[in-house]
């Protein structure tokens, strides 16, 4: 096994190498289209470099390291503002689903490689416009059709779909069962007939989400992931891998070192902001919220290569990380008086403190809003009881609309 603080070296090493051609000022002046095929440089030059799904087997394309290591390379690479957001979702959750739960294994290899190597994206169809952080409501319909589903109906704020060759996708197969046990999950052909993605605009000016309509498209029955009703159990397991991954460095936005230069720079009452206790105190503060955070995120990394399922810890990764983001990205601006407020829409999201800011309710809704994760450490961590839920053990047929 590569030594964790060797593997660091060499990965920085590497960065510093490939920076001039792939870092933040390369980036600069670049339309979105021009800098995804820019990722897809980065991503091929990742994977023959050996940086590219670093803890995935080596059988299905990956280096067979630990996540540790994972975590060690994504640290280092983060300051650089390299071009790898593109692929972010398809990496950490769709890739990771089909070498779970996908019996087809060469093929399985295949998509794989295809996408860490950037030639590939995939994206992730869970949210609807009536089924947002209450993914069991949504209304999407798998309807049997021969040997295989049609699937009609819309899909919201999708990372990428107007990019993606496939996705995977939860759709309501039974609506006569409870809403939880009426779903059923599959892969879908992002190039199929009657798949139209709409691209529409953030707040910092990105266009990365998509509506997603769907027309009778059809799918044969091995597109399907894990058992007919049995998707609920298969998105909860993509939803535990978004939530760990959210407090990584990019669910916690720019580091600490970046808000420490910037308390050296300016100043309060005519000293720098480094020496105010208050600024002191919320640079401690994070710094130990983030370690304690880091040491959850680990421990469900060895728990997965155990062969152990991470518990709900991940709601309280995500959760916290996030608000954390919004609040020191606030006190950044706040540091900076009338200046703070200038916005650098090529910062790509990482030392740009309103770039951050502006992104982060975004991060508080994704992959489970702040409410719904509150309810999950209250009754899976804290083991308090349910709240009332009218619609339990209900047909989702019989649920009003």
């Amino acid at each position: 096994m590569i030594d964790l603080e060797a593997f660091g070296e060499k990965a920085r090493s590497w960065l510093n190498s490939v920076e001039p051609e792939f870092g933040r000022d390369a980036r600069k002046g670049l339309t979105q289209d021009e800098d995804l095929a820019l990722g897809r440089r980065y991503m091929a030059t990742k994977y023959d470099a050996g940086f590219s799904g670093i803890n995935m087997a080596v059988e299905m394309g990956g280096q067979g390291l630990t996540g540790l290591h994972k975590i060690v390379f994504e640290d280092a690479e983060m300051p650089y503002g390299m071009p790898s957001g593109y692929f972010g979702v398809s990496v950490a959750m769709p890739l990771q689903i089909i070498i779970k739960f996908c019996e087809d294994k060469a093929w399985v290899r295949e998509r794989v490689i295809a996408g860490l190597r950037g030639e590939e994206i995939w994206c992730q169809l869970f949210s609807e416009p009536a089924a947002g952080s209450d993914l069991a409501g949504l209304r999407t319909k798998a309807e049997p059709d021969g040997n295989g589903w049609a699937i009609t109906g819309q899909k919201l704020w999708t990372s990428y779909a107007q990019y993606s060759d496939y996705g995977i996708i939860v759709a309501r197969s039974d609506p006569t069962l409870p809403k939880h046990k009426g779903l059923t999950y599959f892969w879908i052909d992002m190039r199929s007939e009657g798949v139209e993605a709409r691209p529409f605009r953030m707040l910092d000016g990105e266009q990365q989400c998509n509506e997603v309509f769907f027309d009778d498209v059809k799918l044969h029955d091995g597109q399907r992931i894990g058992p007919i009703g049995g998707g609920f159990g298969v998105a909860m397991a993509t939803l535990m891998i978004e939530r760990y991954s959210g407090g990584d460095a990019d669910g916690f936005g720019p580091p600490i070192s970046a808000f420490v230069d910037l308390a050296r720079e300016v100043e309060i009452n005519g000293r720098p902001a480094i020496e105010d206790g208050r600024i002191r105190s919320a640079i401690a503060r994070n710094y130990a919220m983030r370690s304690g955070l880091n040491a959850i995120r680990n421990r469900a990394f060895q728990m997965m290569e155990a062969g152990m399922e991470p518990g709900p810890e991940g709601s309280l990764n995500k959760l916290v990380s996030v608000r954390s983001r919004q609040k020191l990205s606030e006190l950044a601006i706040d540091l900076q008086g009338g200046g703070g407020l200038a916005y650098d829409p090529e910062g790509f999201g990482k030392e740009d403190w309103v770039a951050s800011w502006l992104s982060a309710p975004t991060g508080r809704i994704a992959g489970g809003a702040d409410e719904m994760l509150l309810n999950t450490i209250a009754e899976k961590i804290l083991g308090l009881p349910q709240d009332h839920r009218p619609d339990k053990g209900v047909p989702f047929n019989q649920i009003p609309a």
